[in-house]
């Protein structure tokens, strides 16, 4: 009977381990006691774990999201549904609270509910937006606008006047210079409020040249931008520069920045399997940008995730990884719980199982807000 004590020290001590057994968790990305200064958000629309798989699977490779020591699971559905739509989801992440599908950044009874990007803003942290779908729709306009329909792209496009967001891109510039609503033009009135504003972010952009002490606005198509199979590159490189301008940007008080992989969800939506593994592609390379930069830095949070999973998405049998036969079982968004992937200081908080209103709380509780607003000092 001494023998078994004996056995499990050695198998604790990791003597007996298998010859290829790697420790899985970067001391770096978990137990750090200090807060982050910086947090990352990236949200792939309509990424569920089958996503994912397909992504990793169709690339023969490790996928970015393999190094990642901290895994959890939030629980998508929306106040009014069991099945959230993009606004709802984003709202929740942004705004901590449940709101019914079409809300942007109000709660079940419309009321405004200020985002952690404002609150980033009130506090004196840099802050971005990043998107591959135009900058008024549902996820970003979630983190910076309040409004009961988020199909009222040109009233969201007037409130990034509102709030002095530093540096975002996505597509939509028509919902600032050619309005319907009213005759401002607000391309040209960012650009009196001290913005450099460009109609484009080209694939090859180093961010060499920036002026750090200007805010920058990219619109990267008139409307939403085109999927990646189609010629659209500009997300990786945008991934690269936008957390090194925000920290330069900042003057070492921290920022916030969200990024999104817009169009996995239009692969859903459409069940077409090419069209999500080639976005998976571009929001992997994208990840593993931020990842390098995080690392890097060691003080920013990263935390990877979705709103909701869209179609359906399986892989049914007989598929190979360089074939993979597809099944759907919707072209709209479906209720299973969706992945979250966390690296950083206070990754750990993002392990285990919650509501998506969590994201918020526990993004909010890294950067060390107070509960009544505004920062703790460290």
């Amino acid at each position: 009977m001494k023998i078994l004590p004996i056995l499990l020290m050695v198998l604790f001590l990791g003597l007996g381990a298998h010859p290829n057994y790697k420790e899985p968790i970067d001391a770096k990305g978990l137990n750090n006691i200090d807060n982050p200064k910086n947090i990352i958000l990236m949200i792939g629309d309509g990424m569920g774990i089958t996503q994912i798989s397909a992504g990793m699977y169709s690339g023969q490779g490790k996928m970015a999201l393999e190094s990642f020591p901290v895994i959890g699971l939030h629980k998508s559905y929306a106040a009014n549904n069991l099945i959230t739509d993009s606004a709802a989801g984003a709202t929740a992440f942004a705004c901590g609270v449940k709101t019914y599908n079409g809300a942007i950044g109000v709660d079940e009874d419309t009321t405004r509910v200020q985002s952690i990007l404002e609150e980033a803003e009130n506090n004196g942290l840099a802050t971005g937006l990043v998107s591959t779908s135009t900058i008024v729709h549902a996820t970003p306009a979630s983190f910076i606008a309040h409004i009961e329909s988020r199909q009222r792209y040109e009233e969201i496009a007037a409130q990034f006047l509102d709030t002095e967001i530093d540096f975002f891109v996505g597509g939509g510039k028509k919902f600032f210079d050619r309005r319907t609503i009213d005759e401002r033009n607000l391309y040209s009135e960012l650009e009196g409020n001290g913005y450099v504003v460009s109609d484009s972010f080209k694939s090859d952009f180093s961010g060499r040249g920036l002026d750090f002490s200007r805010n920058y606005a990219f619109f990267t198509a008139d409307n939403n931008p085109l999927p990646y199979s189609e010629g659209r590159n500009y997300l990786v490189n945008a991934t690269r520069v936008a957390p090194e301008f925000l920290k330069v940007h900042s003057e070492e008080k921290g920022f916030f920045l969200m990024i999104e992989g817009s169009q996995i969800s239009l692969g859903g939506q459409e069940n077409d399997r090419d069209y999500i593994v080639s976005e998976m592609k571009e929001f992997n390379i994208a990840i593993q940008a931020a990842f390098d930069f995080a690392k890097k830095d060691g003080e920013t949070l990263l935390v990877v995730t979705a709103n909701h999973e869209t179609g359906g998405f399986s892989i049914n049998p007989g598929s190979q990884q360089d074939s993979i036969i597809a099944g759907f079982t919707s072209g709209n968004q479906t209720g299973s719980m969706i992945p979250v992937f966390a690296y950083g200081p206070k990754s750990e908080i993002f392990a285990g199982i919650y509501e998506n209103t969590a994201i918020h709380s526990k993004m909010r509780l890294a950067l060390g807000f107070a509960e009544s607003g505004g920062k703790t000092t460290k």
